[in-house]
């Protein structure tokens, strides 16, 4: 027998729901320890605990009185063509407000949303870097919500079509907003390549989603721009893969446990959800729901 218990563990004995023992960490209620970014909760000192506390009450009932606010019912952060249309019509009432990564963060930092769209590059990987030193000790998790294809999106009737970052040279580019995280890999991209900023043609003005963006390549607004192989198919563009992102959400971890959210994972686990995917194209929605850090 294990010297600690995990969440689930923990929740069978003590007969309440995981969604329980988060509040009672998050309240400092419980023994617990944190090992790279999971809970674990020390078995001598959840029995000592048990023995001199009163049983917990199930997590359905009243809230207790020092729990936090219910945040609003926002989704922020990072455009994703996939999430924008499942909030719909999964019929969860989550509302989104996606302009940006860092604007998502944000706004999670204010409590201004219960969830935030992430594709942020870090040394090991994605996302993790961005939200373990801000968030490491408030109770919110990140999960995978999609991985996707991300290059160079371009018009068809180009002359020469280019094989690289390199060949954009003298084309017009088309930027995102300094708060997408679309900028970020952009930087990423510009640097393996020993690149600057000051090597593109950008044009004057900013999309803010990824449809946007090829949208103005397609209207000819741009020649070429940065985005994700689900936008350059919906306008009928060409594109070159450069690498492949991993999109996670990080989720207020009550939020999750309410039945919108859940109403939204249900959704996702359904054959349309993947067969959504496939038509838009780029996506492999194989590891959705996959807990990356546990922040608290």
């Amino acid at each position: 027998m294990s010297d600690f218990l995990t969440t689930r563990e923990l929740a069978a004995l003590l007969r309440v729901k995981e969604r329980k023992v988060y509040n009672l960490v998050a309240t400092g209620s419980l023994p617990v320890r944190r090992v790279t970014g999971k809970l674990l909760f020390p078995r001598k000192e959840i029995e000592s605990w048990l023995g001199g506390s009163a049983e917990p009450r199930e997590a359905d009932e009243a809230p207790l009185a020092n729990d936090p606010a219910p945040l609003p019912l926002i989704l922020a952060g990072g455009h994703d063509p996939l999430l924008e249309w499942a909030l719909r019509e999964s019929r969860s009432g989550i509302a989104a407000f996606l302009d940006g990564a860092l604007d998502g963060l944000a706004r999670a930092g204010r409590g201004e949303c219960v969830a935030v769209g992430l594709h942020v590059p870090d040394p090991h990987g994605w996302n993790v870097g961005a939200v373990e030193g801000r968030f490491c000790r408030e109770p919110w998790v990140l999960i995978e919500w999609a991985r996707r294809v991300r290059g160079l999106i371009y018009r068809p009737d180009m002359a020469r079509p280019p094989n690289s970052l390199k060949d954009i040279r003298g084309l017009r580019f088309q930027g995102r907003q300094p708060e997408a995280g679309s900028e970020l890999v952009l930087d990423r991209l510009l640097s393996a390549e020993k690149m600057r900023r000051t090597d593109l043609r950008m044009v004057d003005t900013i999309e803010r989603t990824e449809t946007d963006l090829a949208l103005a390549i397609a209207t000819g607004r741009a020649d070429v721009g940065l985005g994700i192989a689900a936008a350059a198919r919906l306008n009928n563009l060409r594109f070159l893969p450069l690498l492949e992102e991993r999109f996670d959400l990080l989720v207020w971890r009550k939020a999750y446990f309410d039945p919108p959210f859940q109403k939204l994972v249900a959704f996702c686990r359904e054959p349309l959800f993947e067969a959504r995917a496939a038509d838009l194209g780029g996506y492999d929605v194989s590891g959705f729901g996959t807990v990356h850090y546990n922040c608290c």
